[in-house]
């Protein structure tokens, strides 16, 4: 089901709304009392999902900016192949290359006048005066010195010829290498205007569909996990609207929680912090990775009021730090009539991580309590009916919960964080889905 919420606004909430993600879990508690929130603060303005006219105005924006290079690109491949480069340096390869001839052509005539004074001076006899002898030594020395200067006058002319062609070529080349930039800035510019096409018809498909509660997700697990060794967390998928449902389909992940000192900001990679989920079910015996594609849990079919079970088998890497860890879960659903939503409430169960080697600390006893305990889930008649509630729980609404006293006042922002962190990480939790045609999966 291809259905894209907008993360901005789930981190939004993660974030200023950090209570939530510790409601109803055990795991969490002790007898210290923690402040109410009372009030969500502001959403910044860089928070807010784009408006329809928004992703219209990106889409044009982007393709405005692809027609722009690809006719830049254009005219500097005509540039190329006409040899259009800077007029003066085209003006300086002509005057060089005449200026070349010119020395080449006083260079011979040079030369000649040495070889002309050289026979003068050969013929000079036993007869010949003093006069004559030092007017032939003297026409020689300076032919041999004309000649040597016209050898050097060429060499310049050479050197400014090789000088004035090496910018020529540069320029050409400056031309190719321009062309070639653009093709790569084409290239990109392709892939701007398709995420923008994309999100622009994800937004119109998002619209669509509904935000409801026609599926409820419960998710239980341990109170305790410890780093290298699988835990596994039960989740159930049950439809609670007036119809059958025809696809439906469940994201989740898992997150460790940022511990005191991390550092967080708007450029912390959460991936760091996620926590590997695997699952099956009686369809599907085999551990199955959540992949990193935010491939969904696909339950199929739920028939009115029947239920789908999940295990969920999380495995917090060796090395991961003692501290508190965090399982989503979402689903979304698609009918054959093209109808179409997505839940309004998530599910998340908290716990305990345990270092490699460390021991869980022992289970206080609890008081006597006159409370209601709350009603196990219902039963149906589709899916593994084999859920056992265990440990933290929680099928609490992410965006509308309370927090328990907790004792957790000072940690609370950095909750949030990792929270959000969780959310925006996800291997397939809450925000992306694969359109499927249900008609084939009924």
């Amino acid at each position: 089901m291809k259905i894209r919420r907008i993360l901005a606004t789930a981190v939004a909430a993660a974030v200023t709304t950090p209570v939530v993600f510790l409601s109803a879990a055990p795991a969490f508690a002790d007898t210290k009392p923690s402040p109410a929130a009372t009030q969500k603060p502001a959403q910044n303005e860089d928070d807010k999902p784009p408006t329809h006219q928004e992703l219209v105005e990106a889409v044009a924006k982007a393709q405005a900016k692809l027609d722009a290079l690809e006719a830049e690109r254009k005219q500097v491949l005509k540039d190329l192949k006409d040899d259009t480069i800077d007029p003066a340096l085209k003006a300086e390869f002509l005057a060089a290359g005449e200026a070349v001839k010119v020395a080449e052509e006083a260079r011979k005539t040079a030369d000649q006048k040495v070889v002309t004074a050289q026979a003068a001076f050969d013929k000079l006899t036993e007869t010949s005066t003093e006069e004559e002898r030092k007017l032939a030594e003297k026409d020689l020395a300076d032919a041999k010195k004309a000649a040597e200067d016209a050898v050097t006058a060429k060499t310049a002319a050479d050197l400014r010829l090789e000088k004035a062609r090496t910018a020529c070529d540069d320029a050409r080349v400056a031309l190719a290498r321009k062309a070639e930039l653009l093709r790569r800035d084409i290239v990109l510019a392709e892939e701007e205007l398709a995420q923008a096409e994309q999100d622009l018809e994800d937004f119109e498909e998002l619209s669509e569909c509904v935000e409801d509660d026609a599926v409820r997700i419960d998710l239980s697990g341990p109170e305790t996990i410890t780093a290298g060794q699988p835990a596994v967390f039960s989740m159930r998928v049950t439809n609670t609207s007036d119809r059958a449902l025809d696809l439906v389909d469940v994201y989740a992940n898992a997150s460790r929680l940022i511990l005191p000192g991390e550092d967080v900001d708007e450029d912390t990679d959460f991936t760091k912090w996620s926590i590997p989920v695997e699952w099956s079910s009686a369809d599907v015996l085999e551990w199955t990775p959540v992949s990193d594609e935010f491939e969904s849990i696909e339950v199929g079919k739920l028939a009115k009021g029947a239920h789908y079970d999940v295990k969920l088998r999380l495995t917090a890497a060796a090395d991961s730090p003692a501290g508190q860890g965090m399982a989503f879960a979402y689903a979304e659903y698609e009918n054959n009539d093209g109808t179409c939503g997505m839940a309004l409430d998530g599910a998340h169960a908290g716990f305990d991580i345990l270092a490699k080697g460390d021991k869980p600390k022992p289970t206080p006893t609890p008081s006597p309590s006159t409370s209601t305990p709350a009603p196990a889930p219902s039963t149906g008649n589709t899916g593994n009916t084999n859920t056992t509630q265990q440990g933290g729980s929680s099928s609490t609404p992410v965006n509308n919960g309370t927090l328990a006293a907790t004792g957790a006042n000072d940690v609370l922002p950095q909750l949030g964080l990792a929270a959000a962190g969780a959310v925006a990480l996800g291997a397939g939790a809450v925000f992306v889905a694969r359109r499927r045609k249900a008609g084939t999966q009924a």
